[in-house]
């Protein structure tokens, strides 16, 4: 059995991802990070534990404006328990146990840091959780990400300490905190929270983050599934190809167009559906054209010849963002941190703002606009592939059986059209939205968790896109197999054309329960499987 080893330093969102959605992925404590946490806790034991200590934010005082207010020793470990359930005001559907899992991983990692400063059977409990698959139930509403996730970290701490308030999820049933530990055997139920234990378990913007990971990680593989999407509707469309030529690239020479224009010539490699001979070759339903020749169609329309200069953009922005994630998975982000003193021996507590989730939140504005302009793109093909007069002559609707009783595929280029305008209103930015909260101690706040929680979204909306996308490609191939049985598909093209067939029928016989075709393109692209066995056929083409 696998295990992941942190330490604070070097864990990877692949690895965030791995444990969020493999529960049987066991993670461990390097025993460096075990060594530090100890010698800083044991400085703080010696040193600062009685109450002519330093005023220190959170461990030996109030927290917002009652951070001038001193906490007694005697006083502490209360304080702790009452800052959770002062916190525990959190609303709406909780986070799956995908987000739960990573946000114990990504606090857990936080901590080895060793620069939050909570002790070591903190991180130890922590990642007991994770091992035993017990996921807290964290709600999604009432972050604002400035001093960290507050309100959702609130009910993990809940559930790390055990209180009877504190729900889970446990082997697939929603139970109360203290009955999963109880089965599954990590310890005492009830877990003592002992100075700044409780403060750092709910500092940090770490609920956001967990949810930013798992959208990039999406969004990565969606873009790739577009790219196939579009090489599908390509091949269908019999679309010219001069608009991916590398030279064109080069004359305006961004990454992520260069990649989009070399991407498709390698799933296309070897087509001749895309040749002024496949287009000759008149449909039933096709518009005759008399003012021009038939086989000069010159260039097409945006959505598949500006496809570079509108999936470039995407590839560059998750570039960006996965640099920002990369540096935010392995960043201290409660407040406030201990360093080792520059000068001298022991450690010093230094206030900041490491908490505030503004990266986060930019970062996550922008996946949701990339995302959602992606889908648009994609959805003006879905509505060319039913519309003969947008597609050359493709059957109407891609209907098949009889004409007037069957009706096709428009209400699922509908559906497809709700979900890109979803998306635009998704679009609107969070990261700009700033309302002063807990007296004006926080008049300025990052709103990273609306941020995440609405690019997820807007990704998951997209899955569908791509994935109908895929969908009526195959259907319009399939239609028109038997006339264009000279031409042949590129190399990727026809792995994914016989990948989509081999999971689900054309529609040859009439209307069907579109439902389940609506499901199945979408399972194309939340599984990988078209993806994947592209990638079997011809090995790497992203």
């Amino acid at each position: 059995m696998s295990t992941i080893t942190i330490d604070g330093f070097n864990l990877t969102a692949a690895q965030v991802v791995s444990v969020a959605r493999a529960p049987h992925l066991k993670v461990a404590l390097a025993d460096s990070s075990r060594a530090a946490l100890k010698q800083s806790r044991d400085y703080i034991e010696s040193t600062w534990m009685h109450d002519e200590a330093p005023m220190m934010y959170s461990f030996n005082t109030g927290v917002g404006l009652l951070k001038d207010t001193r906490i007694k020793v005697e006083h502490i470990e209360l304080f702790q328990t009452q800052l959770i359930r002062a916190h525990s005001a959190g609303i709406g559907e909780a986070f799956s146990e995908e987000v739960s899992r990573a946000t114990m991983l990504l606090r857990a990692n936080a901590f080895a840091s060793n620069y939050s400063a909570p002790r070591v059977e903190v991180v130890d409990r922590l990642l007991a959780f994770i091992n035993a698959g017990i996921h807290p139930i964290m709600p999604q509403k009432g972050s604002v990400g400035a001093s960290g996730d507050l309100a959702p970290l609130a009910y993990l701490a809940a559930a790390i300490a055990g209180f009877d308030e504190a729900e889970v999820m446990y082997q697939g049933q929603r139970m109360r905190a203290t009955e999963a530990i109880e089965q599954a055997g990590i310890g005492p139920v009830k877990f003592d929270l002992k100075a700044k234990d409780a403060s750092a378990l709910i500092n940090g913007c770490t609920a956001s983050l967990a949810v930013a990971i798992l959208a990039a990680h999406d969004a990565r593989h969606l873009l790739t599934d577009a790219c196939l999407s579009l090489g599908l509707t390509l091949e269908a469309m019999r679309a010219e190809m001069s608009a991916f030529d590398p030279r064109i690239q080069q004359a305006r020479p961004h990454a992520g167009q260069i990649k989009t224009a070399e991407v498709i010539r390698t799933l296309l490699q070897g087509s001749t559906r895309t040749t002024h001979a496949a287009r000759a070759v008149q449909l039933p339903d096709e518009l005759r054209r008399t003012d021009i020749a038939y086989t000069a169609r010159i260039q097409d329309v945006y959505s598949l010849r500006c496809a570079p200069q509108v999936y470039g953009p995407v590839f560059d922005a998750l570039d960006y963002i996965d640099t920002i994630i990369e540096k935010e998975t392995n960043s201290a982000t409660d407040n406030p941190l201990i360093f080792h003193k520059e000068e001298g021996e022991g450690f010093e507590i230094i206030s900041g703002g490491n908490f505030h989730g503004q990266y986060l939140a930019q970062a996550m504005d922008l996946l949701a606009m990339a995302i959602t302009d992606l889908g648009s793109i994609c959805e003006r093909r879905i509505a060319r592939l039913i519309d003969p007069t947008l597609s050359w002559g493709l059957p109407r609707n891609l209907m098949s059986g009889v004409r007037g009783v069957n009706t096709g595929y428009p209400v699922v280029q509908c559906s497809m059209s709700s979900l890109v305008m979803e998306n635009r209103t998704l679009c609107m930015p969070g990261s700009v939205d700033s309302i002063p909260s807990k007296g004006n101690s926080e008049d300025h706040i990052s709103n990273s968790t609306w941020c995440a929680r609405k690019a997820m979204t807007v990704v998951q909306n997209t899955q569908y896109i791509v994935g109908v996308e895929m969908l009526l490609a195959a259907q319009a191939l399939t239609m028109t197999e038997a006339l264009l049985k000279d031409f042949v598909l590129g190399q990727g093209t026809q792995a994914a054309y016989a990948e989509i067939r081999r999971q689900i029928p054309a529609c040859l016989d009439g209307d069907r329960w579109f439902h389940d075709d609506v499901q199945a393109a979408h399972g194309f692209v939340v599984s990988g499987s078209v993806r994947n066995a592209v990638l079997a056929a011809i090995g790497e083409f992203v």
